[in-house]
C-alpha cells in the first residue's frame, strides 16, 4: 500500500476508540497485568500512548517543518509515562489519550501538509535522517504495534486456563516485541 496522508488520519483517529470499546470497565486483573518480568501492563502502554502523543508524534513533525536535518529530534525518553500516569485511572487515561489525540490530529490538519512537504526530512537521534512521511507513517504503526501488544497482554493472562487449546491460538505463540 502506498502512503496516503488521508489513510494514514483515518487509522490515527480510530485508536482512542478502539482502546476505549476494548479495556473501559475491564477488571484491573486484566489491565494491570503482564506478559512476565520487565514487561508492561494495559495500563502502561496506553500511558506510553499518552507519552508519546505528548512529547514525540507532533513536535517531531514541528521539528521536520521548522528546521529539517539541522536540529535533531529529542531523544524518546521510553519510560517518560511512568510518572505522569502515577496515581491515575485507566478511564482517566483512556479519555486523556482520546483527547491528546484529537489534538494532534486537529494541529496535523491546520499543517495542510503538501505532497512536498511529506518529503522534507528530519534528524533521528539513532536512526539519522527520516521523512515526514515515514515519521507519520511510523506513526500509525506504531498505534498498530501496541494494539497487537494489548491484544498479547490480555490473551497472556489466559494461557494456562485454554489448556489444549493453546497449540491454535496464535496470540498465545508471540514473543513480543519488546515493551
Amino acid at each position: 500500500m502506498e502512503f496516503a496522508l488521508s489513510q494514514t488520519v483515518v487509522m490515527l483517529e480510530r485508536t482512542p476508540s478502539a482502546l476505549d470499546a476494548l479495556l473501559r470497565e475491564l477488571p484491573d486483573a486484566w489491565t494491570q497485568s503482564r506478559e512476565g518480568q520487565g514487561t508492561w501492563t494495559v495500563f502502561e502502554v496506553v500511558a506510553h500512548l499518552i507519552h508519546g502523543e505528548r512529547t514525540d508524534w507532533m513536535p517531531r513533525v514541528r521539528v521536520i517543518l521548522e528546521h529539517g536535518c539541522t536540529r535533531a529530534f529529542e531523544p524518546f525518553d521510553r519510560l517518560g509515562h511512568i510518572e505522569a500516569s502515577r496515581g491515575k485511572s485507566l478511564p482517566e487515561l483512556l479519555d486523556e489519550f482520546s483527547s491528546v489525540r484529537e489534538h494532534s490530529l486537529r494541529e496535523l490538519h491546520a499543517l495542510n501538509l503538501q505532497p512536498a512537504q511529506l518529503a522534507l526530512r528530519g534528524l533521528h537521534p539513532a536512526l539519522g535522517p527520516v521523512t515526514l512521511q515515514q515519521l507519520l507513517a511510523t506513526w500509525a504503526v506504531h498505534d498498530q504495534t501496541h494494539l497487537h501488544q494489548i491484544s498479547r497482554i490480555l490473551a497472556h493472562q489466559y494461557r494456562e486456563a485454554v489448556g489444549p487449546w493453546s497449540e491454535y491460538l496464535g496470540v498465545l505463540k508471540c514473543g513480543g516485541h519488546g515493551s
